[in-house]
């Protein structure tokens, strides 16, 4: 079986969806190799980006990458494959899919089936949108989108929402990463396969760290509005003028970076905030190894969570906004607080300080839910059993 894989952001760009697309990838490739070596049938593995390499080897990868395609190309890519797996709805590989009634899968990792913006989030107001498209409500759309693209930019934004919503009720199945991300699409022959990953490149999996003196509090994310992170100095601050303290450290980087660090000398917290900007590989298992306790204060209803999933598997108690995805897959092997709520989420950090024992509760009921759930194998898996399925469509 030809499976041809695609998404417009790939590696090496950053991000949850080139993380799960690669993933997927690589795992479907093993797979194939195992398989083969067993006697059972083949399968191969394209996946195809308008992502450059920038430096990446892709000669290393055990799959073929196609880079930045053009027309032509991509038509002859979805002509040749049996199954095409679309991550996220994007129109053009759709469209030629569906042109040549060739079987396409398209896995939801945001809300842009049924938002423009793709995040369900109400721009300038930031907070989370009721579904004014799909209530057909396209003047707040408009006048959403607007405020960040411009009204030409807005416009166009929420017509090409018709078809894109258009082609994700015509694809023979719709795959959500959380059964939050299917109730709130509401679109046919749509099933939750969720995020995996392999739990023992985790490095420090399993393992409570050493309680120090001083709790280690981290956000790992994209330094974005919508993930709430300066809810995480105000929980900070309020607990440091109450004679609490707690070194917190941001791992990652965002368009919201310089505003933090301003917040930061303007709540006098210099000296127990870090920023470490954006760590891959060894420097960001270094850095989550020396971590106590995660934090992820969204305001938008995140899709999943691919962080919070990342620090169950290694054992570490997650505060978590009770919304969403997020909310979903941290279910009871973690703590949550009301989102938007400083002083909620520092409460939640307190107990923490207060009963030290919760980093091996919670850190261990955590990597249990995470194993249960959040395996690569059972991921990839769900992955093939459903080309196979859709294959002869």
């Amino acid at each position: 079986m030809k499976i041809l894989l695609y998404g417009d952001r790939f590696l090496p760009s950053v991000g949850g969806v080139q993380t799960s697309l690669g993933l997927l990838a690589r795992g479907l490739a093993e797979l194939d190799a195992q398989g083969t070596s067993a006697g059972a049938g083949r399968n191969e593995v394209t996946v195809a980006t308008r992502t450059a390499a920038n430096g990446m080897d892709d000669s290393s990868l055990p799959y073929r990458v196609v880079r930045q395609p053009g027309f032509w190309r991509l038509v002859g890519l979805i002509r040749e494959a049996d199954v095409v797996h679309v991550a996220g709805p994007c129109l053009l590989p759709l469209s030629i899919a569906w042109l040549l009634r060739k079987p396409a899968v398209v896995e939801h990792h945001g809300y842009q089936a049924n938002c423009p913006n793709g995040l369900l989030f109400k721009m300038p107001s930031q907070t989370v949108c009721p579904g004014h498209f799909a209530q057909g409500r396209y003047r707040e759309c408009l006048r959403c989108c607007s405020s960040t693209m411009g009204l030409t930019g807005g416009f166009r934004t929420l017509l090409l929402m018709f078809p894109r919503r258009w082609l994700c009720k015509r694809v023979v199945a719709n795959i959500t990463i959380t059964d939050h991300v299917a109730t709130r699409l509401k679109l046919p022959r749509s099933r939750t396969i969720y995020y995996g990953i392999d739990e023992a490149s985790q490095v420090g999996a399993g393992e409570i760290p050493s309680r120090s003196r001083t709790l280690k509090v981290a956000y790992v994310g994209r330094l974005v509005v919508e993930k709430g992170p300066v809810l995480a100095l105000h929980a900070e601050k309020y607990l440091n003028d109450r004679g609490t303290a707690f070194s917190l450290a941001f791992i990652g980087d965002g368009p919201e970076r310089n505003a933090l660090e301003t917040l930061v000398e303007s709540l006098g917290l210099r000296n127990s905030v870090t920023f470490t900007g954006d760590l891959r590989g060894a420097d960001l298992d270094r850095a989550a190894s020396k971590i106590d306790v995660v934090v992820m204060p969204s305001v938008c209803e995140e899709t999943a969570g691919l962080s919070a999933i990342e620090q169950m598997m290694r054992g570490r108690v997650v505060i978590a906004s009770d919304i969403g995805g997020l909310s979903e897959v941290v279910g009871d092997a973690g703590l949550k607080f009301t989102p938007g709520d400083s002083e909620a989420l520092a409460s939640c950090v307190q107990q923490v300080i207060d009963n030290p024992t919760l980093m091996t509760s919670v850190g261990s009921a955590a990597r249990a839910r995470a194993l249960q759930l959040f395996r690569r194998d059972s991921m990839i898996q769900n992955h093939l059993l459903l080309y196979r399925e859709v294959a002869s469509y």
